[in-house]
């Protein structure tokens, strides 16, 4: 797709401002080699190079490619697409922050192409936007379109849920070390049109079908839909779900997950930490922080991978069994540990503290049809074939 990139930078900055835990979680070594897959502006490949990686940022649009060398020119950047990008050498990890859910030509094919460029034991760390993220949007936008006599929008997002997207991790080659899925609304601090602002931003192409005429009197009527459940005092707020996962590349050569009734969570051993949200809505509490904090209520801090488990939610009740007390967080009950991964440990310290009460959520173990319907919009079409792959180039520092 096309993006204004500067309206994306300058009033929807806080997509980026949520990906210090994912870094955390990515836990990037000095020298070791790393993709930020869907690089966008190249704030999140920067930050990730601030740990003494060597990143090579790819993202399919030219114009974000264009502002992340300019912006960053000490690193390495390249326009690719993620379903067929190949490595001439393996990659010690790959990271995406906010951009899986806008593989959707076939998301099984961006988790291949991500196995093939790892070295075996090699990371892929990610979050992306879950099952039922930004429902209240999407519902204004196709009441609106509907109101306006227009054909069903076709929405350029995928939205798994949990077990969907672990099985084609698991099916591709990967072992889920931590997977987290929770509720995240989120102050749009800088777009003063609402959920206008949004739809121009991130429903861009579902626009350029409307006729012009009917653009801004359209608009005006999804900030009205959407304003009983999105509005605040403080201001507008998206009601983001966001999955969250840290999964390795198994050796090369080893078994197969078995078929049958057992199936591959039994083979797998205990299943990863799931966080489930609760719904938002018009009754839900309203998000807190002071005005101007990017993030509202902040998704569960996870230190370094490999070998890491999220330290608990704050207002979080286990559903299985209680848990041993979690060092460094009062009151809280920490998450049931993923297969291999040591207890709890104490947080993230680049984590902003969370302020108020945020809604409960509840840590429940994976299972296969986990989590609410899927939200799975329609795919484009594919790229004209006969292209050759894309291949990354080799990573240096300039």
């Amino acid at each position: 797709m096309n993006w204004a990139v500067a309206t994306y930078d300058s009033a929807f900055g806080y997509v980026s401002a949520h990906g210090a835990p994912l870094v955390d979680l990515l836990d990037p070594q000095p020298d070791e080699r790393i993709i930020d897959l869907g690089c966008g502006t190249g704030l999140f490949a920067a930050t990730i190079a601030e740990r003494g990686a060597e990143v090579l940022g790819i993202d399919g649009s030219p114009e974000m490619i264009a502002q992340a060398a300019a912006a960053y020119p000490q690193l390495s950047f390249a326009v690719g697409d993620a379903h067929d990008f190949t490595t001439s050498e393996p990659y010690d990890a790959v990271a995406s922050n906010a951009a899986l859910h806008w593989m959707t030509r076939d998301p099984d094919a961006v988790i291949g192409a991500v196995h093939a460029a790892l070295r075996p034991g090699g990371r892929f760390v990610a979050e992306m936007g879950g099952a039922g993220n930004c429902a209240e949007l999407i519902a204004a936008m196709q009441t609106a379109w509907r109101i306006f006599g227009l054909a069903e929008p076709e929405l350029p997002w995928y939205f798994p849920t949990p077990a969907e997207y672990t099985s084609k991790l698991e099916a591709a080659g990967f072992t889920v070390r931590l997977l987290e899925y929770f509720d995240r609304p989120t102050r749009m601090t800088e777009g003063p049109g609402g959920a206008a602002d949004w739809v121009r931003v991130f429903a861009a192409s579902a626009l350029k079908e409307v006729p012009p005429e009917i653009v801004e009197p359209l608009l005006a009527r999804i900030n009205e839909l959407a304003a009983p459940a999105l509005r605040r005092e403080s201001g507008w707020v998206a009601d983001y779900v966001r999955l969250r996962f840290a999964a390795v590349r198994k050796p090369d050569g080893s078994a197969p997950m078995p078929e049958g009734p057992a199936g591959p969570a039994a083979a797998a051993g205990p299943p990863p930490t799931v966080v489930t949200p609760p719904p938002m809505g018009p009754s839900a509490p309203p998000p807190s922080g002071a005005p101007g904090e990017p993030p509202l209520q902040g998704a569960p801090g996870a230190p370094g991978m490999p070998g890491a488990s999220s330290p608990g939610v704050p207002g979080a009740q286990a559903q299985q069994g209680p848990p041993p007390p979690s060092p460094g967080v009062p009151g809280t009950q920490p998450q049931q540990g993923a297969p291999g991964m040591p207890a709890p440990s104490p947080g993230v310290p680049s984590a902003q503290p969370q302020q108020g009460a945020p809604p409960p959520m509840h840590t429940v173990p994976m299972a296969p049809g986990a989590g609410p319907a899927n939200v799975h919009a329609t795919a484009p079409p594919p790229s004209p074939g006969g292209e050759p792959p894309f291949e990354v180039p080799a990573v240096h520092r300039h």
